[in-house]
């Protein structure tokens, strides 16, 4: 009788919690006025299809392919740098961020990771621009600023989650701090770490496109003047380079994991 009185009023506590949300979501479609009925009227749906159709053929003339080629690598270069970035920066701050110097620097430190990732990368871009004017050289900063937020606090994390054993061993043994940290502790977490900074890569490449927007450069920049002056064929080349530089980014990514998946099995 107990286990039918607890399976009831588990159903029971399922049911209330699909009501409220359905509910939350009834409220919300209404308070918006989204109007819904208006994106699936005949209109809007030939609307839609020309506008889709006046996107092809996509313009393959060897100067704008240049001209894409120029944005890809760019965009290219400004993850990649962003990254790495991120990367060196993350590691200094996971540190202290770890608690390995005592709870008021671990604080401290944490509130900064937290700051720096809070702030999103187009609010970063549009301060690195002015701060460094238009180019890829503000898309860069704006990536490593936010980045190094989200892989400080992966890292801090995956240190925490480490062993302590094998760096106290070497500790004891006569090994310096930074020995120990090195041989100790780096191995266990270097898997995590390079598959954190792998992972968000990946995300900055398609953010590095959308930087562009305000002004940071590579393929971004070049959709948003194209978009300004309605030439949708060449908005539709720079689609097809971005989804073609995701696509090779995530490939690339899946191969090093998984070489580091047998690597360090």
């Amino acid at each position: 009788m107990r286990d039918e009185a607890k399976a009831f009023h588990f159903c029971l506590s399922c049911t209330l919690t699909l009501v409220v949300l359905a509910s939350l979501i009834a409220a919300s479609f209404a308070y918006l006025s989204l109007g819904l009925e208006r994106l699936l009227s005949v209109a809007a749906v030939a609307d839609m299809g020309q506008f889709i159709v006046s996107f092809f053929p996509p313009d393959v003339s060897l100067g704008f392919l240049q001209r894409v080629a120029y944005g890809a690598v760019e965009t290219l270069a400004i993850s990649a740098v962003g990254t790495l970035l991120a990367m060196m920066f993350g590691v200094i701050l996971a540190l202290p961020a770890s608690g390995r110097y005592g709870r008021a620097l671990r604080a401290a430190v944490r509130f900064v990771l937290n700051l720096l990732r809070s702030i999103p990368e187009l609010v970063w871009a549009t301060l690195m621009v002015l701060a460094a004017g238009l180019g890829p050289f503000a898309g860069t900063l704006a990536l490593g600023m936010h980045t190094s937020g989200v892989l400080g606090r992966l890292f801090a994390e995956a240190l925490e989650n480490t062993p302590v054993e094998p760096s106290e061993a070497l500790r004891q043994s006569g090994a310096t701090r930074a020995v120990a940290f090195m041989y100790g502790t780096l191995p266990g977490v270097l898997p995590q770490f390079v598959a954190y900074a792998l992972y968000r890569w990946e995300m900055n490449i398609r953010m590095a496109a959308i930087l562009g927007f305000v002004g940071a450069g590579g393929l971004g920049q070049l959709l948003y003047y194209e978009l300004s002056l309605l030439h949708q064929t060449q908005v539709c080349s720079v689609i097809i380079a971005m989804l073609l530089l995701t696509l090779a980014v995530d490939l690339l990514s899946a191969t090093v994991r998984k070489g580091l998946g047998r690597a360090y099995g």
